[in-house]
């Protein structure tokens, strides 16, 4: 049963409790702020205390259960407060994230780093060139004859076909030759480059076969080489 001097005695701890710690935040609202914690059982109390003392005991009671409640915020708020000010400049949560790695590069993409690093390292230059191509560049210069079968739109993707003047054709270009011709035409010898690139081909998308893929030539122009030289 519920007495003042019970509720003196409580409220006496509460007031001497030790908040210093989370624990003891936790501990504190176990004992006096739960289901089962002493306030609980104090109110539970009341009804059988006289009827004269009922009123009295439930507003020391609901002053108990105030200050223990005040007492628990103030604990968490200064606990709070403390983790914030030693939060340093590296902790800093306005700071953007770290950078995570996500994914890898493309089997394509190194198979090409490992064969240019290696052109690199024999004295190659890497030359590229536009894979939409006119008629000249992807077939005359390099000495295709007009009824050549990489002419016809089976075999070759044509952006723009001429049907009286070839010379006027557009194609996506058949194979990274092209690139050799331009840079003949810019460079005098010697040259040493290779040209790697995407080619495309008019074939049937299968799971063997694909209408793009890639190439990589090597040009190597000077006086007296041979492959001897590579």
């Amino acid at each position: 049963m519920a007495n003042i001097s019970d509720i003196e005695k409580v409220k006496n701890d509460i007031s001497s409790y030790n908040l210093d710690t989370e624990e003891a935040v936790e501990a504190f609202r176990l004992t006096y702020l739960s289901r089962k914690g002493i306030i609980t059982e104090l109110l539970a109390g009341i009804g059988k205390a006289e009827p004269q003392d009922r009123a009295r005991l439930g507003k020391e009671l609901n002053a108990l259960k105030q200050l223990a409640k005040t007492r628990f915020d103030e604990a968490k708020a200064a606990l709070s407060a403390g983790k914030t000010a030693d939060i340093t400049a590296t902790d800093d949560p306005t700071l953007p994230p770290p950078p995570f790695p996500a994914g890898s590069t493309h089997p394509l993409s190194q198979t090409l780093e490992e064969i240019k690093n290696i052109f690199y390292r024999l004295g190659f230059t890497i030359a590229d060139g536009p894979e939409l191509e006119d008629d000249f560049h992807n077939f005359t210069a390099l000495n295709f004859p007009p009824e050549h079968p990489a002419r016809d739109m089976q075999d070759t993707f044509f952006i723009r076909k001429d049907q009286e003047d070839s010379s006027r054709d557009l194609v996506l270009r058949t194979h990274t030759s092209p690139v050799q011709i331009r840079l003949m035409k810019e460079q005098k010898p010697p040259v040493r480059a290779i040209m790697p690139g995407r080619v495309y081909r008019n074939e049937s998308i299968t799971a063997k076969s694909y209408c793009l893929f890639h190439q990589v030539e090597g040009l190597y122009v000077d006086r007296n080489v041979s492959l001897a030289d590579l």
